[in-house]
């Protein structure tokens, strides 16, 4: 049973039972750090009072490894959905949180990953309200995997639709690219820098209402730059809208120690992971609105590019001294287990 004072205890079958251990570890670790009035209720559901649309996102989460600098699984899976969420246009309210564990993961970093589950909840202004755990055998898992679902409601001014993206719309990202990426894979590949590259994992849902309080109907449409990086988001975006996009090459930002980890390892960051990295599609009206507004808010916004009449749906970089190359699509998972 769960002693919290005993950091070599391991959760074991016995834990996803049902049964005595199953409650213990309920009691003694998941309601003790994550209770709130709707879960304290300890329904197989959650009685949720909500007016107005709904937006709805699921999303599961399998990093390896799952401590990693600047974040963990725990707070991943709170952020990804927060900010499905908010891409939607949506102010994110109650997630669920669910847990596949294999016996003999640590029950201190499960209590580790529980309270960073908290603490974003916190930040992000959620509620975790309804959940379950299960545990598999050793060699069924690979020490746990996270599920988050989550419900929010439609800002007043959204209007988030890639039918509404047009010719000559600006796109804008939020902040330099590659960050999350580069975390996982200097950490698994042991690399060493002058200083540490530290995941971008963060919440965006206050920033996303902020944006839509001010512009509103003139942001088009939105997206973070997860799995696949910036160039995948971008290529999803140009097929389902059959426009194209010309990108400059030197307005695409990257910190320098994660260039460097990029070169190191032969990756191209276009195509790395973020996890707090978003693409705002605008009317050119109030590009100028939501650059001010970002910068306000503490980040580091770049105006990278333009939607054209490109009916093949191509994505042109242009390079400052003008040469223009293909952002082609990925082919194939350049970084395995990194969301």
């Amino acid at each position: 049973m769960p002693n919290q004072e005993d950091p070599t205890e391991k959760i074991n079958l016995h834990h996803g039972s049902g049964g005595e251990h199953t409650t213990k570890l309920l009691n003694e670790v998941i309601f003790k750090y994550l209770g709130n009035p709707i879960l304290d209720v300890r329904h197989d559901g959650a009685f949720l009072d909500i007016q107005g649309k709904l937006a709805f996102s699921t999303d599961s989460y399998v990093i390896s490894p799952i401590f990693f600098k600047g974040g963990n699984i725990g707070e991943l899976a709170v952020n990804g959905t927060v900010n499905d969420l908010s891409m939607c246009g949506a102010m994110p309210k109650y997630l669920s949180l669910a847990f596949i564990i294999e016996e003999g993961f640590g029950l201190d970093e499960f209590t580790q990953i529980i309270k960073s589950i908290r603490a974003t909840a916190d930040k992000a202004g959620v509620f975790i309200v309804t959940g379950d755990t299960k545990v598999v055998e050793k060699g069924k898992g690979d020490q746990i995997y996270i599920n988050t679902s989550g419900v929010g409601v439609l800002h007043e001014k959204a209007n988030i639709k890639i039918s509404r993206i047009q010719v000559g719309d600006s796109i804008i990202i939020n902040m330099p690219i590659a960050s999350h990426g580069m975390a996982i894979m200097s950490e698994r590949e042991g690399l060493q820098f002058e200083s540490e590259i530290l995941s971008d994992t963060n919440n965006l849902n206050f920033m996303v209402e902020k944006l839509l309080d001010k512009c509103g109907e003139d942001i088009h449409f939105l997206r973070d730059a997860t799995r696949g990086g910036l160039a995948s988001v971008l290529h999803e975006i140009t097929t389902e809208s059959t426009l194209g996009m010309l990108l400059e090459d030197e307005k695409i930002l990257v910190d320098t120690q994660v260039q460097s980890a990029c070169e190191i390892l032969g990756l191209d960051p276009l195509y790395v992971a973020n996890e707090g990295v978003f693409a705002c599609i605008v009317s050119p009206s109030v590009e100028n609105e939501i650059m001010e507004i970002l910068k306000f808010l503490g980040q580091n916004p770049s105006l990278i590019g333009k939607i054209t009449n490109d009916t093949n749906a191509k994505i042109i970089l242009e390079s400052a001294f003008g040469g223009k190359r293909v952002v082609s699509p990925l082919i194939g998972e350049q970084l395995p287990r990194i969301c």
